[in-house]
């Protein structure tokens, strides 16, 4: 068996999952409501306060949807009832990033300002300390539009290795290289 596949989703108090006849699983909680369409190889069923998915056999596709299936499923659970955060910072003299609901103004050293709108989902925040570099906040119940906006804002300005300026993830680790040696 598949070693994510056949681990148990245990569903938190608050949590309710609905499994219709085509195979749609919907998960509400307090911080939100998901539906994924699952493969119709793959069968579900609640037990006991546990979500179980189950293939009907050992073929490969069969084991690769088993696991992709209970992962998208654990992280649907999870953002219902935790939900998922992001951090970036934004380094660099005179970058600027300011949050107006569900929209992002960034000065990151271009000729004209980034205007990005978000998901209505997602909700963000900037801090901006003097003395700091600014960094955005980002938290949403759906890990893949969070991701995928996430990596929208960092392409705007991806770290340059020697320097470091740009917008990186909280505690992302850039390899610097060495500038120019010093003429003698």
């Amino acid at each position: 068996m598949s070693r994510i596949g056949k681990m148990p989703i245990s569903l938190p108090k608050g949590v309710e999952v609905k499994i219709s006849d085509d195979n749609v699983l919907t998960v509400k909680g307090p911080l939100g409501e998901l539906t994924q369409k699952v493969s119709p190889l793959i069968e579900m069923s609640v037990e006991d306060g546990h979500l179980h998915f189950t293939r009907p056999d050992d073929t490969k596709e069969h084991k690769a949807l088993h696991g992709l299936y209970r992962a998208l499923a654990a992280n649907m659970v999870k953002g219902v009832s935790e939900g998922f955060k992001t951090v970036q910072e934004v380094i660099g003299v005179g970058y600027k990033v300011q949050a107006t609901g569900n929209v992002l103004e960034m000065d990151l050293g271009y000729s004209h300002k980034i205007f990005l709108e978000l998901a209505p989902e997602i909700k963000v925040e900037t801090v901006t300390e003097k003395g700091k570099n600014p960094t955005i906040t980002m938290t949403c119940c759906d890990k893949q539009i969070l991701g995928q906006a996430a990596a929208k804002i960092r392409s705007l300005r991806k770290p340059e290795p020697y320097k470091g300026k740009g917008i990186r993830f909280q505690g992302e680790e850039i390899r610097k290289k060495a500038g120019k040696a010093a003429a003698k």
